[in-house]
């Protein structure tokens, strides 16, 4: 099903492209989403958080460490006859305490030069530290924690991040993995521009200049009926000889 939501990027808030509209569709397959809660984090214009409004969520909410993303992402709800909370904050530390049926993230995940992140200019829209991973490795860590039984994770990112790295990093957490959505294609412009040094880190192998686009989705396991609220399912059972 096509996602049609208007959008309106005021200028230094990054305009959705092509991987926030594919994050969208997978964000729409999800039962979860409808009558659910859920939150998107790194909104920039609040595309993805729009298409969660759309799809019938009880609620959404849009973080974004950007004053102007925040705002923009609002005035979107706003245009698409929805209601979206937004709130400025560094990921989930913009919601403590609330947990969530759904949490989708498109966040910077380019190879940069340095792993500190910028602090302010277009680069914090897109720059993710050397290997492009300092905000999505945060984000599958953090997220089982925000997670109700049963909800699932959604970020998007390219290959030349690593896709074994993030299907295990979601496993090591706690949640059953997988890509749900993958697109090739040649490499973005900022991606082509930064190919030689890719290469040199390993992370593009000599000469490549496309990349899959993906969508990875990770699912924390319900509770079984028979536990009481708040204990925790043992991963196994120790019988006597």
């Amino acid at each position: 099903m096509a996602v049609r939501v208007r959008i309106i990027a005021p200028p230094g808030v990054f305009q959705p492209r092509s991987d926030s509209w594919m994050l969208a569709r997978a964000l729409r397959a999800e039962p979860a989403v409808a009558a659910g809660d859920v939150l998107d984090l790194c909104t920039g214009s609040g595309a993805v958080a729009v298409a969660a409004a759309l799809a019938g969520a009880r609620s959404v909410t849009a973080v974004d460490v950007s004053r102007r993303a925040v705002l923009a992402a609002r005035l979107n709800a706003v245009l698409n006859g929805t209601r979206v909370e937004g709130r400025r904050g560094d990921l989930f530390d913009a919601v403590p305490g609330r947990s969530f049926d759904v949490v989708t993230s498109n966040p910077p995940y380019l190879p940069a030069s340095a792993d500190a992140l910028p602090s302010r200019g277009p680069e914090r829209a897109w720059d993710a530290g050397l290997d492009g991973r300092v905000l999505l490795d945060r984000i599958v860590e953090e997220a089982p924690s925000r997670l109700r039984p049963g909800g699932a994770l959604l970020v998007v990112h390219s290959s030349v991040c690593g896709e074994e790295a993030t299907l295990a990093r979601m496993s090591a957490a706690g949640l059953d993995a997988e890509v749900v959505e993958r697109v090739r294609g040649p490499l973005g412009p900022l991606l082509a521009a930064r190919a030689g040094v890719l290469e040199e880190r390993g992370l593009l192998a000599p000469g490549v200049r496309e990349e899959d686009l993906l969508v990875v989705r990770g699912r924390l396991a319900r509770r079984s009926s028979n536990l009481r609220p708040g204990q925790v399912e043992p991963s196994h059972v120790l019988r006597k000889p």
